[in-house]
């Protein structure tokens, strides 16, 4: 199998195989372009398939350019929206942007990695240079966005901003003078946009490459910060593995083909197994990759005793009743699970509690406002099927 065949492999839309083709016979390092937008201080596993195919390139000998969108993320990426999205402040994107390199290593190679910020060449421009970027593209052609096309049609607002940013990531491989860019599916508008304004600046124009998207947790939607459906890098290694063993059983084959690279025949022996020993198989495998194969095997085991023994794990946030506010002889569990920081709100907790989800000592917690007696010794805490607390007194 020759470079272009391998590396079309598990992608969805290739294009600019002919120019690619005539860069490869330069022969020299080709500069392989992603971008992301630090919307958030996570990177997940949907930027892992791109990550993958990214890393493969490095592998083969080539220049990988990673793009940090500190610039983009304050105009905020409109591909798949049906809504504006919010403003992040300058200090917000910074913020996120501290985190994103670290995780981008632990699948890149640092040492083949050319990192730049677009703020570079975006915070130098005045608003004459904004204007004539804004020429050089029409309402009608944007209109051409399945997403923008459809948000007009159902008098959806949309922003002049927003119309600026294909145009804007498509200036980034103006400037960085890229070979091939890689991203989502729902990149490939943008990513035309470079490749076109490359050519009218007389450059061949880069090769475009679009990756499946990786769909989250909720089945439906892909992975994304903004949906709250995503497994990010930052994970623990508890929340990593419970996280993976909620996905559904068709999901999972896409997560085998795009985060761990399985062949089809890989993927056809596994299906001849049951599909929970397979979905166990894939969160080792995942959990392993961040957090290293003993944290793997050790989340396995707690996983089996919880759910299949029945058994309380090792590791349980531990509370400790005298330092809790509250009465001496009873206390309000809301008030003491709040305390651990572990989730969103109160509220959050009196839903679960209504919902029958959690358990002290293994019998049903069923009133959002109910207290419980000081343990004599310790009880056992379990929200939902992954949060297990110790309380002591």
């Amino acid at each position: 199998m020759n470079f272009i065949e391998n590396i079309k492999r598990g992608t969805e839309t290739f294009i600019g195989e002919e120019e690619l083709a005539q860069r490869l016979n330069q022969d020299k390092p080709l500069r392989v372009k992603l971008g992301v937008d630090p919307t958030r201080p996570d990177l997940t596993f949907g930027h892992m398939v791109v990550f993958n195919k990214l890393r493969q390139f490095q592998e083969a000998g080539h220049q990988a350019v990673l793009i940090i969108g500190d610039y983009t993320a304050m105009i905020g990426d409109p591909s798949g929206r049906s809504s504006t999205r919010p403003v992040l402040t300058k200090e917000e994107i910074e913020e996120n942007a501290r985190t994103y390199l670290d995780q981008a290593f632990m699948i890149l190679d640092r040492d083949k990695t050319e990192v730049r910020f677009n703020s570079e060449w975006f915070g130098k421009m005045s608003f004459g240079d904004s204007l004539s970027l804004a020429r050089r593209m029409t309402v009608a052609r944007m209109l051409e966005r399945d997403d923008f096309s459809k948000r007009y049609k159902e008098n959806e607002p949309i922003s002049i901003v927003e119309f600026l940013y294909p145009l804007v990531q498509g200036y980034d491989s103006v400037v960085l003078e890229a070979d091939i860019e890689l991203g989502g599916s729902d990149q490939l508008f943008n990513m035309l946009v470079g490749r076109n304004m490359q050519k009218e600046e007389g450059s061949l124009g880069q090769a475009v490459a679009t990756l499946p998207l990786l769909v989250g947790l909720d089945g439906v939607r892909k992975m994304s910060k903004s949906y709250d459906n995503y497994i990010s890098f930052n994970d623990s290694a508890k929340d990593m593995f419970g996280k993976i063993m909620s996905i559904n059983d068709e999901v999972m084959w896409d997560y085998y083909a795009l985060l761990l690279l399985a062949s089809d025949s890989e993927i056809a022996q596994l299906k001849q197994q049951h599909p929970m020993e397979s979905k166990k198989q894939l969160a080792v495998r995942l959990t392993s990759k961040f957090h290293g194969e003993d944290a793997g095997k050790h989340e396995r085991n707690q996983f089996e005793a919880v759910f299949a023994k029945k058994e309380n794990p090792d590791e349980m946030t531990e509370i400790s009743w005298s330092e809790q506010a509250g009465e001496n002889n009873e206390k309000s569990l809301v008030d003491l699970l709040g305390a651990t920081g572990q989730f969103g709100s109160k509220g959050e907790i009196r839903r679960l509690i209504k919902q029958g989800a959690v358990k002290t000592d293994g019998k049903r917690f069923e009133d959002p406002n109910g207290k419980i007696p000081q343990p004599n010794g310790e009880t056992i805490v379990q929200c939902g099927k992954r949060k297990f607390f110790k309380v002591t007194s």
